[in-house]
This record gives C-alpha cells, sequence and structure tokens, in this order.
C-alpha cells in the first residue's frame, strides 16, 4: 500500500501547487484532530488525502474531498484497497471539476468512475460564485454589480476599517451570533483556533476583521492556494450593518487574496439552482441560502456547480443505514 507520510505528502504537493485546499496536508491535520483519520496516497504521479471517520463497532466512512486527479486507474484500486482495509461502508468522492468544463468533458468523468454511484448526500457546497481577480484592482471593480461597489465606498465612507485579527474568541463570538440568526451549524471554538493556526502559521489564511469605532462588527478567513483563494467562514454582528461591513470586508479579502497570486476568489456556497432560476427568484426567496446568494451575486462572479458526488459501496446494509442518518446532516 503506498501510503506516505505528511511530510511526505507536502512535499509531493510542491508539484501541485494549485491543488484544492481540502486535500492540503493542513486540512488533513484540522480533520484529523476532531475525528478523522487522515490517510495519503501516492501512487506513480498521482496521489490523494482521504479522511477516513470510525462508526460504533469498527466500520469507518472514507471521503475524497476534491481530489487532484483520478486519471490514474491504478490509484482507484489502491484507494479501493485501503477504503476495504478500513472496513469502509463506503467511499465518497467530490471532484474537483466544474460542470462544462472545457478542459473536461463531463461524460468523460463516468469513466473514472466505474462501480461508483451517483451520491443522494454531499458534504460540500455543490454550487458557487468564483470572482475573477485577474486585472487591476480597478477591474475586479468594474465586475461587481454597482450596488455592490457602492456598498464598498460606502463601509469606508461611515468608519468601517477591515485589518488582520487573531482574536479567535472574539471571532467565534460573532460567528455564534450569526448561526443563531441565520440557522446555520457553527463549529467549536477550538476547530476554529486549529484551523487558523494550521492555515496562517503555513501562509495559506488570514482572518480579517471590519471594526466601526474599534468595535467588531464583522470577520472571515480566507484561505488561498496557489492561483484559488476560498472564502469558508465569515460572521457579522447584528449591530451597524446599515455600515455595510460584510462588503468592505469580502472586498479586502480579495485583495488578500490576489497579493497571495490568486486569480479566482471561490465565494463557497450558493443555492443549488440553475442561474436563470437564480436570477428570477433572488429577490422573492430568503430561505436557505437565498439571502447569501443575494449577497454574494453582487461580487459580480460566475456561477459555477462542481461534478455531483460519487460513492462506491463497499456494505450496502450500512449504506442505506447511513443514508437514513445522514439525511438532512453533514459530516464535513
Amino acid at each position: 500500500m503506498p501510503l506516505v507520510s505528511l511530510a511526505e505528502w507536502n512535499q509531493y504537493l510542491e508539484g501541485h501547487p494549485h491543488s484544492h485546499i481540502l486535500q492540503s496536508g493542513e486540512w488533513g491535520e484540522l480533520k484529523a484532530a476532531f475525528g478523522w483519520q487522515a490517510m495519503r496516497v501516492v501512487s506513480g504521479n498521482a496521489g490523494v488525502q482521504i479522511l477516513l471517520r470510525s462508526l460504533p463497532l469498527g466500520p469507518t466512512l472514507a471521503y475524497l474531498p476534491k481530489p487532484i486527479s483520478l486519471e490514474n486507474h491504478q490509484l482507484l484500486d489502491e484507494i479501493d484497497a485501503l477504503c476495504r482495509a478500513k472496513r469502509s461502508i463506503m467511499l465518497k468522492v467530490e471532484p474537483d471539476v466544474w460542470e462544462l468544463d472545457s478542459t473536461v468533458n463531463s461524460m468523460d468523468a463516468g469513466s473514472y468512475f466505474k462501480g461508483y454511484i451517483p451520491s443522494p448526500h454531499a458534504i460540500q457546497p455543490a454550487r458557487t460564485i468564483v470572482v475573477n481577480l485577474r486585472g487591476s484592482e480597478e477591474d475586479i471593480l468594474s465586475r461587481m454589480k454597482q450596488k455592490c461597489r457602492y456598498n464598498v465606498r460606502l463601509a469606508e465612507k461611515k468608519g468601517v476599517i477591515v485589518r488582520a485579527w487573531n482574536d479567535i474568541v472574539g471571532f467565534h463570538n460573532l460567528i455564534k451570533v450569526t448561526g443563531g440568526r441565520d440557522g446555520f451549524g457553527v463549529h467549536s471554538f477550538e476547530y476554529y483556533k486549529r484551523a487558523y493556526e494550521l492555515f496562517h502559521s503555513a501562509g495559506m489564511a488570514e482572518m480579517l476583521v471590519a471594526e466601526f469605532e474599534g468595535r467588531p462588527i464583522a470577520a472571515l478567513m480566507v484561505f488561498s492556494r496557489g492561483k484559488r483563494a476560498w472564502y469558508l467562514y465569515g460572521a457579522s454582528s447584528d449591530e451597524d450593518r446599515n455600515r455595510m461591513p460584510a462588503y468592505l470586508l469580502q472586498w479586502d479579502a480579495m485583495r488578500w487574496a490576489k497579493s497571495r497570486g490568486a486569480e479566482e476568489y471561490d465565494l463557497w456556497g450558493i443555492p443549488d439552482e440553475e442561474a436563470s432560476t437564480l436570477e428570477a427568484q433572488f429577490e422573492s426567496r430568503s430561505d436557505g441560502l437565498w439571502g447569501v446568494y443575494r449577497f454574494k451575486r453582487g461580487f459580480g462572479g460566475e456561477v459555477r456547480r462542481a461534478l455531483p458526488a460519487m460513492d462506491k459501496v463497499h456494505n450496502r446494509l450500512l449504506y442505506r443505514l447511513y443514508l437514513w442518518r445522514m439525511a438532512g446532516r453533514e459530516i464535513g
């Protein structure tokens, strides 16, 4: 079994500088601190980082988020053997490929998944908005919706200041407020602390805070690797929202990402609807992620959808139980 150490994996990734943040050694270490086991497999020029989670009585769940490549069939065989050795009930793969990507025929992608079935349960958001960071800052601003540009400048005029931050307690307090207001799950304080420590020390993340008169009113964590950046965690207070701090905060996160060499900024998660439906309904819908879409669309990005998750089932009875238990939940 071609398993490699964390150090060997990081060395392998040096040859793949634009791989997804979820394949980074730091992401594996983050998940390993919260109930997962990170295993790295390299076969020839291909490699993946797999996450496994133990279940009661010994079986495991295996999860492969955003692999660098699945074109190596020998690697797929190695992955399958590893999962079976770990008594996994299934392996979930979420490809790092956009639907209708001009470089990949999405129909051909099925050839990489012989023996897999489409998964009814995704972990990462299927659809997102990706902002183009190429060109000057004025170019990026010009691609935004007029109201979004106005709100960025309004926040500055209203005295909002954005700066780097390292107050994890403050960030967690803000995100608890946001989660309670908008109805989404929140990780523990220890989770955000570990994420910040791992990625910030590696130069792949920054935490930014928007303040008014010295008070934090919004904050986020932005991640960057190679030519891509991701907005994964964000929060805002219930106060001073009329000062539009979230707009200036996102703009500064994009500027930070661009300074790191990123050419794309992934806003990470919108309703999984066709672009025409999103545009037709965003003003009238407020359920789920619709409010999030209303905010994110202003930054002038492109709506994209990843190829769907695929499952390789190893234990059909336990797999059916897993689907029943995980309906409507996340395990990421």
